[in-house]
């Protein structure tokens, strides 16, 4: 397979038609219909669904459109990086975490890079732990934020030394409201909203115990979460500081009691080829992390 065929072949599945595809590519529909027809034939694979309409995805189709995206992204990765990689430090960091207030680390490292290295551009990916892993062991980011329990015996990895607090995200006139700290009892067949991330395994779950647990809804992104508190679905349990609780808010925070932490871990492939901007940007972090460590003890 070669990058431009891959490049015909998502142009067609995001236009959904060879005619506006080969307009967008400024080739002849004849000539993209037969680069596909032989795309097809080398995998032994029929990738569209065609009709008079529009056309569509196979499953395999699928398949290779998410592949396609990863290839096509990580070639142009790698070409940034070698046209960039000259005595002005420039060119692109990738990131990728879940929802934490930690990102703070991140952006105060992002910062003080700039005050140097202005041409360096950052991208962030949000994602739970899972996604984020796949992206780093594709090598789609350069660092990534994992909480514990992940395995992270497979990277390079520091510490953050200070993990965030999680607690329940509810509305000011809740039942629960006037208590200073949540416990588990507290929350007993109390409507709970939790984050699609938690298993069994997760110190979250533990922390409850054998409680039952009422689970109406479930979030990925915690705004959305928020929304669900906030027109009276439940409670969230959620990390701290995600949400604005303060002035005229309609919602407020409290803290799990016992406290439980979320610990997390700043991660990168082992052996890593790094771009100059990513080792700079590591070398920042370590000492932004040692920085704000020592600040608080």
């Amino acid at each position: 397979m070669e990058i431009r065929v891959l490049k015909y072949f998502l142009a067609v599945a995001r236009e959904q038609s060879f005619s506006k595809a080969a307009e967008s590519l400024y080739l002849s529909q004849p000539t993209l219909s037969r680069q596909l027809k032989d795309l097809e034939e080398e995998l032994g694979k029929q990738l569209f669904i065609r009709n008079t309409r529009n056309v569509t995805l196979t499953e395999e189709g699928m398949l290779l459109r998410k592949r396609a995206e990863e290839i096509i992204e990580l070639t142009e990765m790698a070409e940034r990086e070698i046209r960039q990689s000259d005595e002005n430090i420039s060119g692109d960091i990738y990131i990728g975490m879940g929802e934490t207030d930690k990102v703070r680390f991140i952006a105060q490292t992002a910062r003080k890079l700039q005050q140097t290295y202005s041409n360096i551009r950052y991208h962030i990916f949000s994602g739970d732990g899972e996604d984020v892993a796949e992206r780093l062991d594709r090598g789609l980011i350069d660092f990534g934020i994992l909480f514990e329990p992940a395995d992270i015996s497979k990277y390079e990895s520091i510490a953050i030394p200070t993990g965030d607090r999680w607690g329940v995200l509810m509305r000011k006139d809740s039942s629960l409201a006037n208590k200073e700290s949540i416990s588990a009892k507290d929350l007993k067949d109390k409507p709970l909203i939790m984050s699609r991330q938690q298993n069994k395994n997760s110190v979250l779950l533990k922390w409850f115990g054998d409680e039952t647990l009422n689970i109406v809804a479930e979030y990925n992104l915690v705004y959305n979460a928020s929304i669900l508190v906030d027109e009276g679905i439940g409670y969230a349990l959620s990390l701290d500081k995600l949400i604005n609780v303060s002035g005229e808010s309609s919602l407020c925070f409290r803290p799990l009691s016992p406290p439980l932490e979320a610990k997390m871990h700043f991660v990168w492939k082992k052996y890593p080829v790094f771009t100059k901007a990513a080792e700079k940007f590591l070398e920042q972090f370590r000492t932004e992390l040692s920085s704000n460590f020592d600040t608080h003890q």
